[in-house]
């Protein structure tokens, strides 16, 4: 394997970089979303005059502002100007409910809120009234005492808000020369876990954290000037923060958005821009790979990051071009990114999903069960929780010190709650979430490994598997699949087919024919809530749950 260099970088701040970029590379295109463009030039302008307005309106360095809308040119006009005044953003999960937002804004000490009026037909400013009824006379509401102000982007405004050009009005009034105090350590955004298991927690990440994060994923994926990046990835989600705004950012490559993802549009920005580079996940990529009109759209893919299974990530390759594809495996708590491959590594080891530690970053693998250091050289054969430490390891969790401590414990070691194996030579490769893992008798099943067994299948479009209740083995294999287009079979078929090709206690016990995972549940990165998969299969199914031994 030979010697790699180590990525060179110097702390800075969101500004600085900023400035840096839109100085070398002025007049080249920096966004292009909805087809709406920006000049590097015209980002950074576009960013000092709301960052004028958010200190007329007395936010400053450490103060809390949200922002709730899809992927926008204002989004990041926003992001980066709160930034620039050292204030923290917190990202509203746009598939948030009243009572999800009402959470979020009141446990992250929110001053201000930017907040579109309407989006994928969801009324913002409907649900922001049921949680926040003083927004029609004057904030603050006693519901949420800190909001001061809501910024709104759209034509219904409330009485108690303000509109977008307001703010950017109150901006001409202020001195454009305000002293920068902000430091690389500040936070720079809270990002909410997804609360699968509890309550949602705020994961700090400081400038540091996350631009180091960016400047090393994209040297990774060979990401550079020139080079034209298509994410769809929320911005509300970490992933489309670090690994694509602000990857892009440290770059000065152009990044390209959708308000959401939708695959047929995805196609057709990447094929008529010209695309270079794209990311995303298993159920992403299915969705595109298997769309009726994906032939239409020939891409000029080179690199990009994926989280996906091999045999996802070999049709990646081969159908869609993007020789340079790297694996990254990451979590919020680590700013995302802990290990991506090399745009040249040996190509069956990056489809394989083996993936280098970043550069400074430590991680070790304990046994699950008793917190045992695993000791290296086991050459990727046996699994234990992956352990980071490092640069990148967040701040804590925003007003939860005991849930910080147990996350982070007193050596520095974040503990995951991932599985993974290493090999001889430090590659570490994702396994599957510990709480996914299931037991079948006596034997461990990851769902991946039967999901990419079943994704082999032609007639699937994408599949997905959890682990149901069963009175003698504990726990068995449960499938949902969704067919290709004008496909036909029964689950009877499919189970019958994965049997010559699963150990038995792999093989589906159970196996349902779906449309969509839409109404079970997704997050915002796009993969399906198996918690909430697994309490559907257990209607669907007929099952009780049963007392593990």
């Amino acid at each position: 394997m030979p010697e790699r260099k180590t990525t060179v970088w110097e702390k800075q701040t969101l500004a600085e970089v900023l400035a840096t970029t839109a100085a070398a590379h002025a007049q080249e295109e920096a966004l292009v979303i909805s087809g709406r463009r920006l000049t590097w030039a015209e980002l950074r302008d576009n960013v000092r005059e709301v960052a004028c307005g958010l200190r007329a309106l007395g936010i400053g360095r450490g103060d809390h502002v949200a922002v709730c809308m899809g992927n926008s040119l204002e989004w990041v006009i926003f992001f980066y100007a709160a930034a620039s005044v050292g204030a923290v953003t917190v990202p509203v999960n746009t598939r948030f409910k009243a009572d999800e937002m009402l959470y979020c804004l009141k446990q992250a000490d929110v001053k201000l809120l930017f907040i579109t009026d309407r989006f994928l037909k969801i009324d913002f400013i409907a649900m922001l009234r049921s949680i926040c009824p003083a927004l029609d006379r004057g904030l603050p509401d006693p519901a949420l005492p800190l909001l001061q102000t809501v910024v709104v982007l759209g034509e219904d405004l409330p009485a108690g808000a303000i509109g977008f050009a307001d703010l950017l009005a109150k901006g001409t009034t202020f001195d454009a020369t305000f002293p920068p105090t902000v430091k690389p350590e500040d936070s720079l955004l809270m990002q909410f876990t997804s609360g699968t298991t509890s309550y949602p927690k705020g994961v700090m990440l400081s400038h540091d954290n996350m631009l180091r994060n960016a400047a090393c994923v994209a040297a990774r994926f060979n990401l550079k000037a020139g080079d034209r990046y298509y994410s769809a990835r929320p911005f509300y989600h970490v992933a489309g923060t670090t690994l694509s705004l602000l990857a892009a950012l440290t770059s000065g490559a152009s990044l390209l958005s959708s308000p959401s993802f939708e695959p047929e549009e995805a196609l057709a920005t990447m094929w008529s821009e010209e695309c270079t580079h794209t990311s995303g996940n298993d159920t992403m990529f299915l969705m595109m790979l298997n769309h009726p009109k994906f032939a239409q759209y020939p891409l000029k893919l080179r690199n990009g990051w994926v989280s996906c299974g091999p045999e996802v990530s070999r049709r990646v390759v081969e159908q869609m071009g993007m020789k340079g594809l790297v694996q990254a495996y990451g979590l919020s708590e680590a700013s995302p990114n802990v290990c991506m491959s090399h745009y040249d590594d040996d190509l069956e080891k990056r489809i394989e999903g083996w993936a280098h530690i970043l550069d400074d970053v430590e991680v070790r693998l304990a046994d699950p069960e008793t917190g045992a250091v695993m000791q290296p050289g086991h050459s990727g054969q046996m699994s234990g929780e992956i352990q980071v430490r490092g640069w990148s390891v967040m701040q804590g969790y925003y007003k939860m010190p005991e849930q910080t401590a147990k996350a982070i414990d007193a050596g520095g070691w974040l503990h995951t709650g991932d599985l993974g194996v290493m090999d001889a030579q430090g590659r570490l490769k994702f396994l599957t979430r510990i709480k996914d893992v299931f037991r079948v008798g006596g034997e461990n099943v990851a769902p991946a490994e039967v999901e990419d067994v079943l994704h082999k299948h032609p007639k699937i479009k994408q599949a997905q598997v959890i682990g149901v209740p069963d009175p003698r083995l504990i726990e068995v294999p449960a499938a949902y699949v969704i067919l290709n287009e004008s496909e036909t079979a029964t689950p009877e078929d499919l189970i019958a087919w994965s049997r010559e090709r699963l150990a038995n206690f792999r093989v589906p016990r159970y196996l349902k024919i779906v449309d969509s995972f839409e109404h079970i549940g997704m997050t915002g990165s796009a993969k399906v809530q198996k918690n909430k998969l697994r309490a559907q299969a257990l209607i669907d199914f007929g099952l009780e749950e049963t007392k593990k031994a």
